[in-house]
């Protein structure tokens, strides 16, 4: 098959589908990675995977803009195409499947990597009308959700087909490069890997932070990530200084080596809003490490309470101190969740076993079986 990826940026495609897709290049498809330009788009050629450019604003509303883009989409297509194409993110998927049809392209993909802004915000006209589109187009694709209450949201809307539908949790970890190691044994490291966006429970983090600091606990906070300007919960620059000035959390920014990260942490702790399946909580269970999340979709397909981490409920930070408190100290514990988050990650999140369930997806679509 020729097959064309697209997601909105280019920073999603090498973080969450790089494994996919050299593993269908290896398997002897052709591969097309199609999404605006950005840091990340000039690894693909070095890695020997084709890229295309397509301008999109990911919170465009200006008509005429997004006209523009959309018929770029559409030629895109009809020069390429494909046999089959899968999108990702909101944005994509509705311009992607109407793009397609336009094209006639004969196998319409689509990956709902959780919900989005459209429906964790507060815009009801814009939850409204992302509603409405999903109920008119999803219907005739073949759709994958990353955990099965969004898949249950869906059906219950009649948006999707269930005989069309699919569960895959994420996008897979690398067992061989994320992998146990011993706790460091100074001061606890409690790491919460994410971007910096509301919605990510960065307030909350602080705050449990400051609780625990005030109590008496001895820890250090950090946060890796940056932030991300596109995205409308994005933290203001002035709120990340007032923070630093507490001096409360350690900042260390974006970091490319997130096995490491792992390793230097003793606990990882992820407070979201609500997720698909966060990939930092998969990678974090391969390395063996105790986790502390919310108990929301995505973030408790992960976990299991009381076995591989705790979860807490949302905007909850006194309940998030609260745990995490009891596992900084309390080492036998976190070593022993540990190990079961390892299992857990072998068992069910592995590259293997979620590319293999992603291109068994891919056969069905093309070949029209249901």
């Amino acid at each position: 098959m020729k097959i064309i990826l697209f997601a909105n940026t280019d920073w999603f495609l090498y973080n969450f589908r790089l494994a996919s897709a050299q593993e269908l290049a290896k398997q002897g498809h052709s591969v097309v990675l199609l999404s605006p330009a950005g840091s990340y788009a000039q690894n693909f050629q070095g890695l020997g995977l084709r890229w295309i450019e397509l301008p999109l604003k990911r919170q465009g509303v200006n008509l005429f803009d997004e006209w523009i883009t959309f018929w770029r989409l559409v030629r895109v297509y009809l020069a390429e195409n494909p046999d089959l194409v899968h999108h990702f993110t909101v944005k994509c998927v509705l311009y992607g499947t109407l793009a397609a049809r336009l094209a006639k392209i004969p196998a319409i993909v689509n990956s709902l990597t959780g919900l989005g802004y459209a429906f964790t915000g507060q815009r009801s006209l814009l939850r409204s009308l992302v509603s409405l589109a999903y109920g008119l187009i999803l219907r005739s694709t073949w759709t994958i959700f990353e955990n099965p209450d969004d898949q249950a949201s869906f059906l219950a809307k009649s948006w999707i087909l269930a005989k069309k539908s699919f569960v895959i949790p994420g996008a897979g970890v690398n067992l061989q490069q994320f992998f146990p190691v011993s706790e460091p044994k100074s001061v606890p490291i409690v790491t919460l890997p994410t971007r910096l966006l509301w919605d990510k429970g960065l307030g909350e983090f602080v705050e449990a932070a400051r609780r625990l600091r005030q109590s008496g606990y001895s820890a250090i906070f950090r946060v890796v990530g940056e932030g991300d300007p596109g995205n409308p919960t994005n933290i203001p620059e002035s709120v990340l200084n007032d923070w630093k000035a507490e001096n409360i959390v350690e900042w260390q920014g974006w970091r490319n080596d997130m096995a490491a990260v792992y390793a230097e942490a003793n606990l990882i702790c992820l407070p979201s809003y609500r997720e698909g399946l966060p990939k930092t909580l998969v990678e974090a269970a391969a390395a063996g490490r105790a986790i502390v999340t919310t108990d929301v979709p995505g973030c408790r397909h992960v976990v299991k309470d009381g076995e591989n981490g705790f979860l807490v409920p949302a905007r909850d930070a006194v309940s998030l101190a609260q745990k995490i408190g009891l596992l900084l100290i309390n080492r036998a514990l976190r070593e022993e969740m540990g190990a079961q988050a390892r299992c857990i990650a072998e068992k069910e999140f592995s590259n293997e076993k979620i590319i293999a369930a992603t291109l068994a997806v891919y056969a069905q679509a093309w070949q029209g079986i249901i």
